[in-house]
């Protein structure tokens, strides 16, 4: 991915159509931070140290890879899962709804004319990562990169749909 981004007007309409979302109770459990490219440098350098912390023995390729998930596109958004304890709504209809969120806002992005993609990696699953966004009970969900494409859109494999789409049938009555 490269420049161009969406600019900040197209991420605010991103999100908001990304909030057409299945919402059980309109909680909705999710939160969108976008990382502004003038601020990577001291998001890598975060994810480095969390992850130093955790593996002080890392190898210079471990720390350049962590390094370049700041830098990837143009424009980052980091996608937090956040629950409401408060209610009656379970929480995984509340994690199903962030997951809908995210793919929203792929859906939009894409519709916009922008490519992305949607990672997690170490630093997703990262207590002191999470912390730069925020906090317990929250997760990160993942990171959505955005840009434009700079190389001719393949598809990657996907399943055969006899293997994913079925009809059901009741069991024959005894």
């Amino acid at each position: 991915m490269v420049a161009p981004g969406p600019s900040d007007a197209q991420i605010e309409e991103i999100v908001n159509i990304a909030m057409r979302t299945p919402d059980h109770g309109k909680l909705a459990p999710w939160k969108v931070i976008a990382v502004a490219l003038d601020q990577r440098a001291l998001l890598a350098q975060a994810i480095k140290s969390a992850y130093l912390k955790e593996k002080p023995n890392a190898g210079r390729m471990e720390l350049e890879g962590l390094e370049a998930m700041a830098h990837e596109a143009p424009t980052l958004l980091v996608m937090l899962s956040s629950p409401v304890a408060s209610t009656k709504i379970p929480l995984w209809e509340q994690e199903l709804s962030c997951g809908a969120f995210a793919m929203n806002i792929l859906h939009a992005t894409h519709a916009m004319g922008f490519v992305g993609g949607w990672i997690t990696g170490w630093p997703a699953y990262n207590e002191d990562v999470r912390d730069l966004f925020g906090s317990t009970p929250e997760k990160i969900a993942g990171f959505l990169y955005i840009g434009t494409s700079n190389a001719e859109l393949t598809e990657r494999p996907r399943p055969e749909l006899k293997k994913i789409l079925s009809l059901w049938t009741p069991a024959a009555a005894e």
